[in-house]
């Protein structure tokens, strides 16, 4: 493996110009915009009534009712916890596909949660990679207590947000941990077609539409299928530690492509930007533990003896390394 430095004139000049760069095209964004296309962009022209039913696959269903049942086990399980659900939106129904977590680093109490909206951005810019028809569908979370709908905070802020979704209507699910012995453990059952339950965890499911001022039960169902967003699970404290840099770097590099990897006995999220010559990238892999920065030419590999945590920062030194040996 070839190694090459960046002297350190020329980082501060790069970091410089990259902070330019950086606060140039900064703009605020919600996570909507980058994870759901607008109606227009719909090259089917869907025409969306109310919906009537969603559709889970059972990966989706075990991670939520997993990822729950953990929490609470938590010295934060006296907290509200959520998720947000992506898939393909329908003229009457849906079908979430994938779950982004709300993130260790998320602002929760007893009475609310308020998601690492990064993390999920740089998250649903990933599974969108796999799947681009996913969109954002809806948001699932907890009450600690026995309050199995959602409040009145609730319903101000989701009139709000629903009229960015596709068909301006949204899909919510309250969990609470109130439901009656049933069934063995482990197997999941529906005391109504709105509601489902596992062991002592309930999930309520509703619908939103633009222009209600309440929020309707919605019927439940299960199919085969993935969670597309269950192997970033072992990445995702690395994704929280660096997606506001790396939601920079892909708004403003092209072709910016991520990839959840395991190496060395760690899990690592892979940063490709492509570079002009063919079958050429610029290669970041990110740890807990550190950044790495490779360039990728054919099948060599260079490694830049370069100590840098802040991911965007980094590449843009390396760029301009590159460019200067051009």
């Amino acid at each position: 493996m070839i190694r090459i430095s960046v002297p350190e004139w020329w980082r501060q000049f790069c970091f410089a110009a990259e902070k330019f760069l950086a606060d140039w095209h900064e703009r605020p964004r919600r996570v909507t915009e980058l994870a759901s296309p607008s109606d227009k962009a719909d090259p089917a022209k869907v025409r969306y009534g109310p919906l009537e039913r969603v559709e889970l696959t059972d990966e989706v269903s075990r991670t939520l009712f997993e990822e729950y049942a953990a929490h609470r086990l938590t010295d934060r399980g006296h907290e509200e916890i959520g998720w947000m659900l992506l898939g393909t939106r329908g003229e009457r129904d849906a079908l979430v596909l994938a779950t982004l977590p709300a993130g260790d680093e998320r602002s929760a109490s007893s009475v609310h949660v308020r998601f690492n909206s990064h993390a999920q951005a740089v998250a649903a810019r990933m599974v969108r990679q796999w799947n681009r028809q996913l969109v954002i569908l809806g948001i699932v979370h907890t009450h600690p207590g026995s309050m199995r709908h959602p409040s009145d905070g609730d319903l101000s802020g989701d009139r709000v947000w629903i009229q960015q979704l596709r068909g301006r209507e949204g899909i919510f699910a309250i969990g609470t941990a109130d439901a009656p012995k049933h069934s063995p453990d482990g197997v999941m059952w529906q005391p109504t077609d709105t509601v489902q339950c596992l062991t002592e965890l309930r999930l309520s499911w509703y619908t939103l539409r633009h222009g209600e001022y309440r929020y309707r039960p919605m019927d439940v169902t299960l199919t085969v299928g993935p969670d597309y967003a269950r192997p970033l699970r072992p990445i995702w404290s690395v994704i929280e530690t660096h997606a506001a840099e790396i939601d920079r770097l892909m708004r403003q590099q092209q072709n910016v492509r991520l990839e959840p990897l395991e190496g060395d006995g760690e899990a690592m999220l892979a940063v490709f930007v492509p570079l002009a010559e063919p079958e050429s990238a610029l290669r970041v892999l990110i740890s807990d533990a550190q950044v790495r920065y490779q360039v990728i030419r054919g099948g060599e590999i260079l490694e830049a003896d370069m100590q840098e945590s802040q991911v965007d920062r980094g590449v843009y030194l390396m760029l301009a390394e590159l460019a200067r040996h051009a």
